[in-house]
């Protein structure tokens, strides 16, 4: 089996050294404008890292930690998030991080003074590998607040943009047009990437050749490649135990199934059971009347019988 020379971004691992390392930057910054198709002033010129740990007290937990958080040159916050496991609810999750990097711009000492207008504005880039809105159409889409009627945007401090790749369909570098679009092709195609395509796919975006050589396994030491590899791992141990639970609700659920319907078919035969042995009764009492001479009309109406089970003793 041949190895590809490319590492997948979609490796928790690998997306945390390209995107939020020191050493690369420059591939963030890229990446965040070329993303919001941000232009002039509101270009992102710059990033400072915060720390990824949303809620301390709860820091084991993967719901408090985010793969990237930076703040722009203006101090806005940027969240950029690789998912690659399906989570129900992750729109939800999305929202929980990015008010809580809103409400952690304030300590408890600016809240008493009262300082909300220096708050800044919290942006949410999410990469996932599976659909969330499964409604919508485009593979990318952007969230903010709107006036319902007027649909002016009064409350700007909050966007979320999310790029569903399972939606993303170019499969080929020639059918790229847009930076956006090499973007995708990156993270869904990296490992199987030759050299040749490669050169077709920089064309002049030198940034895009700097994130797969971020990839390039040649450039990772042993221990780097060691923490890749156990977060594959991981992910396939967590896999195997989400199967695993999944094939033992289906048998039980079968097993539970199977029970019911004797318990149903014990309940129907003890039913029927009694049903008969009532007509039985209902017949021995009916001929009983017939021998002494009542009239079939009076032996329906004491009985309940029918006239053709009457006729059927007679």
């Amino acid at each position: 089996m041949v190895t590809s020379k490319f590492l997948s971004p979609k490796n928790d691992v690998a997306f945390r050294k390209i995107f939020g390392s020191e050493k690369h930057k420059d591939i963030l910054i890229h990446f965040i404008n070329d993303v919001l198709n941000l232009k002039a002033s509101d270009k992102v010129e710059k990033v400072t890292f915060l720390s990824t740990i949303q809620d301390p007290d709860i820091a084991y937990k993967k719901e408090s930690i985010v793969d990237v958080l930076c703040t722009d040159q203006y101090g806005k916050q940027i969240i950029v998030e690789m998912q690659v496991s399906p989570q129900q609810g992750f729109e939800k999750r999305a929202q929980y991080y990015a008010s809580k990097a809103y409400s952690r711009q304030l300590n408890s000492g600016q809240e008493l003074g009262g300082r909300y207008q220096d708050l800044k504005a919290v942006i949410f880039i999410a990469i996932t590998d599976y659909i969330i809105f499964p409604d919508k159409k485009d593979y990318l889409s952007n969230h903010v607040i709107l006036d319902s009627k007027t649909y002016a945007r009064d409350l700007k401090d909050f966007s979320f943009t999310f790029i569903e790749l399972p939606k993303f369909n170019i499969n080929s570098i020639e059918g790229l047009s847009s930076i956006i679009e090499k973007w995708c092709y990156f993270f869904k195609h990296a490992p199987s990437t030759s050299e040749e395509d490669l050169k077709k796919l920089i064309g002049s975006d030198l940034v895009i050749q700097r994130a797969y050589e971020a990839l390039n396994r040649f450039n990772w030491s042993e221990k780097e490649l060691f923490t890749y590899e156990q977060e594959i791992k991981r992910i396939m141990d967590n896999q195997a135990v989400e199967d695993y639970m999944k094939q033992k609700a289906r048998q039980q659920g079968r097993q539970e199934g199977r029970q019911e319907g004797i318990r149903i078919g014990e309940e129907k035969g003890k039913l029927e059971g009694k049903l008969e042995g009532k007509l039985e009764g209902k017949l021995e009492i009916a001929k009983t009347m017939l021998s002494k001479g009542y009239s079939i009309e009076d032996i329906m109406l004491i009985t309940g019988l029918h006239y053709s089970d009457i006729q059927s003793i007679i």
